[in-house]
């Protein structure tokens, strides 16, 4: 059986519509696969069926490493711990105390949250700035600036 170039051309382009209306981000590669044995066969009319299935699964697997590997850039690595974040100024919104627990408000989010329910050795007016000196649970321990 002979298999026009313009079939793989219209099978590709339909994959890669398909990946439009799918949020699947797998399809896509097929689809340039496809694109690109069309352009093959077009320029090579006697390549066989089967050459032309495996230049197919030969150009959709290239493609994907060379996405996953190369061509897509790195995302950084935002994963904070809590030992990045010690020594951090926030502001106090409530009155912490030995005794009683306040609340201070960091600038930037502080582990995914902007404010946290504090602790402290000795008590802090509210609207005193503070430094974050742990970390314990959901709780900051907190100290003067």
């Amino acid at each position: 059986m002979d298999m026009q170039w313009w079939i793989w051309l219209v099978f590709g382009f339909g994959l890669i519509v398909l990946e439009l209306l799918l949020p699947t981000f797998f399809i896509l590669w097929f689809g340039i696969g496809a694109v690109l044995v069309s352009l093959v066969a077009y320029l090579a009319p006697s390549l066989q069926l089967d050459m032309q299935m495996l230049l197919w699964v030969a150009f959709s697997s290239l493609i994907t490493v060379l996405w996953f590997k190369v061509f897509r850039k790195k995302q950084p690595d935002t994963r904070w711990t809590a030992d990045d974040v010690i020594g951090q100024v926030g502001l106090l919104t409530a009155t912490v105390s030995e005794f009683q627990k306040g609340r201070v408000r960091f600038q930037k989010p502080i582990l995914g949250n902007e404010e946290w329910v504090c602790i402290a050795d000795a008590e802090i007016q509210s609207g005193e700035r503070v430094r974050l000196t742990a970390i314990e649970g959901n709780t900051a321990r907190v100290t003067r600036a």
